[in-house]
């Protein structure tokens, strides 16, 4: 009898307890765009100086990061042509072996582009479909098991868009039936809502008075409201995503439009931050905001709260942290935007656009910086604590002014079933981040 209770009590107790779930990655900065990697099992530090892949495939040159879903990998790439004109590519990957299981590509100008090196957004995957932009304007929806191209659009042919300095950057964003994307189009087409499976306008939105920018859209819900929150140089504004119809809009100025960095919330603030103008938190209530606080600075050297660029803040409880306009890595009050504490020990060189790209896991972040490092560290009001550093890929990309290395990495990595996925501009690589057994 006693035999019997224990076998039971084991059976029961192994259908009861499963294993710690992997998680995709299948768009820029994880699932809701939120920088969040909730998985667990992952190692505490590093045990060699130099990150080992686990695989490396060739690929051209871009900015993009990589998307993981469903047991492959997604990025795009651009092989360049004389006269700037190239080819620019979407390749899906095995995940576990980056083998290239297929490649989708097309023929672009990159003329009037700065920073022309290919490719800025990151493709976005949903389900059986995933949706890529090149740095040029065009949008396709591809079959993700074989590459098929199943509707596309171009943004300069199609709605007439003025191509940004840095061209387009914004990954589209899956809304229930639709795919939102910034496509900075005329008439009154800066924002444009299509049927995700047949590339149907749904609705647009917002004048182009102004460059659409270079940050990416959000959802987020306040007091059970839903709303799509869009930065552009002009103003941040919110949006019903299923009509497209403006819920509020707060004017911010941005100094040669470098709108880039991502908006971040914690479902009641919604904070942007720029390179020249600094911060803007906003506090959401339902349908309605108002701005909590402001910087003043419009300088990106005598600046007073926090200036990114390509980097996107993190909020962590009371507190924001995030990479300023020279490398500096600071910490925030969220409710002032007063400064509590500063350090360059992220980025090591205090530089004009040093940067790097920050993901919560647990009560640690994974940070990759723009020298091609990644570091574990603990982040809080009383300061910066590092964990452990290793050096992850080669910097490959100019940066356009003097840097120490000579090369930085732009690019925002994946975190998906315990490994990290990121690229340069020569190849994209797998790096195991499991603890061991």
């Amino acid at each position: 009898m006693i035999i019997s209770i224990t076998a039971f009590s084991l059976a029961l107790l192994a259908a009861t307890v499963t294993p710690a779930q992997a998680e995709d990655w299948p768009e820029f900065r994880g699932p809701h765009r939120a920088g969040v990697w909730k998985e667990t099992g992952i190692l505490e530090r590093f045990s060699t100086p130099t990150l080992k892949p686990a695989w490396r495939t060739p690929i051209g040159g871009g900015f993009a990061g990589p998307a993981v879903a469903a047991g492959r990998v997604y990025v795009t790439d651009f092989v360049a042509a004389p006269g700037n004109k190239g080819t620019e590519r979407a390749h899906c990957l095995d995940e576990k072996t980056g083998k290239i299981l297929w490649t989708r590509e097309w023929p672009v100008s990159y003329q009037g582009i700065s920073y022309a090196y290919g490719p800025r957004a990151t493709p976005t995957v949903d389900g059986p479909r995933v949706y890529v932009v090149g740095a040029s304007g065009q949008l396709l929806a591809l079959n993700a098991s074989n590459g098929e191209v199943l509707w596309q659009k171009s943004y300069v042919t199609d709605y007439n868009t003025t191509m940004p300095v840095w061209g387009i950057s914004s990954a589209p964003i899956v809304d229930g039936n639709r795919l939102i994307a910034v496509v900075g189009g005329q008439p009154d087409a800066k924002v444009v809502a299509f049927d995700k499976l047949t590339g149907k306008e749904l609705w647009r939105a917002l004048p182009s008075d102004s460059e659409p920018g270079y940050s990416q859209p959000i959802l987020v819900e306040s007091s059970g409201v839903r709303q799509l929150i869009v930065w552009h140089p002009a103003a941040l504004a919110s949006l019903d995503p299923a009509t497209g119809k403006v819920l509020w809009q707060e004017p911010f100025r941005i100094n040669l439009s470098v709108a880039l960095a991502t908006p971040v919330h914690d479902n009641a603030r919604v904070l942007v931050t720029s390179f020249y103008n600094g911060s803007l938190l906003m506090q959401l209530d339902g349908s309605h905001a108002r701005k909590l606080w402001q910087g003043k600075s419009a300088s990106e050297i005598n600046t007073d709260g926090l200036h990114s660029v390509v980097n996107t803040p993190v909020i962590d409880g009371e507190h924001i942290y995030g990479i300023c306009s020279y490398g500096q890595f600071r910490c925030l009050n969220l409710k002032t935007g007063e400064r509590v504490w500063e350090t360059m020990d992220v980025t090591k060189e205090k530089a004009r656009w040093a940067s790097g790209f920050i993901v919560r896991n647990g009560d640690r972040y994974f940070i990759n910086n723009d020298r091609g490092e990644l570091i574990i560290a603990k982040l809080s009001p009383k300061g910066y604590e590092e964990i452990s550093r290793a050096s992850l890929i080669k910097p490959t990309s100019n940066p356009g002014n003097r840097r120490e290395l000579g090369s930085v990495n732009w690019t925002h990595p994946a975190y998906a079933n315990r490994h990290l996925y990121t690229r340069n501009d020569e190849e994209i690589i797998a790096v195991p981040l499991a603890a061991a057994q």
